[in-house]
């Protein structure tokens, strides 16, 4: 056991390692500095490794922290007249029986998977139960400062808020455990990157009932709570004896891997033979249109289930939340003052959320994969004129594909803080619209923008580009940091519609300077 939880340490901070100095060599100020046999200099090996190591020890707690301060804590402190403590856990009950069999740590295929127990052979029980009570442990460890934390200020009692991570814990084990007495049984093989229809319909009903019922002020009994905690904890303890006795681990692992397996050629091969899933096959597809407008057209039509499709899902879930809220706004008058007052300084807020559903990153992707991975070879294509172009035609699609959500968002507060008790200015219904229309529009641009200037992709569909990810990570920090903000609607509307504004000339002017040199295929 000790040798495998050696060689799995030793496999996934490699491949750690060689990223961060693959990242550092793609830095533009940086890389000149850096010599060309980067990774044979020791210095520069032990500094990744340094990295490699802080970065393991924020990843236990800093994804626990988030989910907590956003998805409980943070949704929670919108209800009024349920006690908080009661909302702290009916919320948090919900949540971890969907994270029970949505995030399970053993049924997920991954690439070092694959390399440990198919490439390398090595003994897959070992392999599989180090691993996975290892982030079980990481489990309990990055959630249990927290949970007392965030619950003794809710007004949990502390016991109940020392048993939570074990309880989380004891559900995700009790799913194991069944999962592999299932395949026991009826040799069915569970992929959580492959849920079946009814999974996802399970885990909308629980997500619904978690936040929806608090709104009606109907939570389940502390009482209740702390039994089915019990129970949760008592069963991962039960389930153990299941996943130490389980003998088949490397048959259920080569059926979870085999579509990696048979697809390990090339990445391109893999990422293709995924993206073609999501292309229309409609041989009928067609455009009166000429140039590049055709060729706009074409790739539109035969994308609409990533593109259009998406954001009619999105458009909808938007429309039935906000039904909901301005239900609740009608049979309750506290939640009605609450709503109003957050609604008046929280529109930076939005500035995640529109981030979070934009379709941006997915569009730039299939551009890449399914369109310019092959017309970037002609010398044609990156010609000024013909970059701003194209630059200006995708732009056009990607904002629409993306208003669709944004003004069922804009529409649905508008209403929201006109029935909530409205607002001594009546322009900040106007404002208030505008700015969220504005934020998608925003996204949209950003998301093009950053493609055309740093194209991320190889030949292979592999991003490689360190500039894209800092970037990238920088975009969603500072749209997480806005999530504290608080402003008044004019205030901050008005900002963020000038910040659209310059941010869509600069773009424009950006593109058609760099673009020529950097909307390129990576080596």
């Amino acid at each position: 056991m000790n040798k495998t939880l050696r060689i799995s340490f030793s496999l996934r901070n490699t491949y750690r390692v060689n990223s961060i100095l693959y990242s550092l060599k793609q830095l533009p100020l940086i890389k000149r500095l850096l010599p060309q046999a980067l990774y044979s200099v020791r210095g520069l090996k032990i500094f990744a490794n340094i990295l490699s190591g802080i970065w393991e020890v924020i990843s236990v707690f800093l994804g626990k922290f988030l989910y907590l301060i956003i998805m409980v804590v943070g949704i929670g402190s919108l209800y009024q007249g349920v006690p908080a403590g009661q909302v702290y856990l009916h919320i948090l009950l919900l949540l971890t029986v969907i994270g029970s069999f949505m995030n399970t740590h053993m049924f997920n295929p991954t690439r070092d998977k694959y390399y440990a127990m198919i490439l390398m052979r090595m003994n897959a029980r070992e392999y599989t139960l180090v691993n996975y009570f290892y982030a079980i442990l990481k489990v309990i460890a990055g959630f249990l400062p927290f949970t007392i934390l965030f619950g003794l200020d809710a007004g949990v009692p502390f016991w109940l808020c020392v048993l939570l991570p074990f309880s989380i814990a004891g559900a995700k084990m009790a799913v194991a455990a069944y999962t592999l007495w299932e395949y026991e049984n009826r040799k069915k093989v569970y992929n959580e990157n492959r849920m079946q229809k009814y999974v996802w319909l399970c885990a909308g009903v629980l997500l619904a009932a978690a936040y929806g019922l608090p709104a009606a002020k109907v939570t389940i009994p502390q009482p209740a709570v702390g039994v089915l905690l019990i129970l949760f904890a008592a069963a991962g303890a039960v389930g153990m004896r299941k996943i130490l006795t389980f003998e088949k681990y490397r048959q259920i692992n080569q059926e979870m891997l085999a579509d990696m397996m048979n697809q390990m050629d090339t990445a391109a091969q893999v990422v293709q033979k995924q993206s073609q899933k999501s292309i229309s096959t409609d041989t009928g597809i067609t455009s009166n249109k000429k140039g590049f407008e055709y060729l706009n057209e074409l790739f539109v039509k035969r994308h609409r289930k990533i593109l259009w499709k998406s954001s009619r899902r999105l458009a909808v879930i938007a429309l039935i939340m906000f039904a909901g809220m301005l239900l609740a706004c009608g049979v309750s008058p506290a939640f009605r003052t609450r709503t109003n007052e957050i609604l008046m300084v929280f529109l930076p807020y939005f500035v995640f959320i529109m981030y979070a559903i934009n379709r941006g990153n997915d569009f730039t992707r299939a551009l890449f994969m399914n369109c310019d991975h092959s017309l970037l070879t002609y010398s044609f294509y990156k010609h000024p004129g013909m970059v701003l172009q194209l630059f200006r035609i995708r732009l056009r699609e990607i904002i629409k594909v993306n208003l669709l959500p944004a003004f069922v968002i804009g529409a649905g507060l508008c209403a929201l803080l006109y029935v909530s008790g409205g607002t001594d200015h009546p322009i900040d219904y106007a404002v208030l619209f505008v700015s969220i229309l504005c934020m998608s529009i925003f996204f949209s641009i950003h998301y093009l923008t950053v493609y055309y200037l740093l194209q991320p992709y190889n030949a292979g569909t592999e991003i490689k580009s360190g500039t894209y990810q800092i970037v990238m990570s920088f975009t969603y920090f500072v749209c997480f940091f806005f999530m504290r903000v608080r402003l008044p609607i004019l205030a901050f509307g008005l900002g963020c519609i000038a910040f659209c504004v310059l941010y869509s000339i600069a773009a424009c002017i950006l593109i058609y300077k760099f673009a020529p040199r950097t909307f390129r295929l990576r080596a």
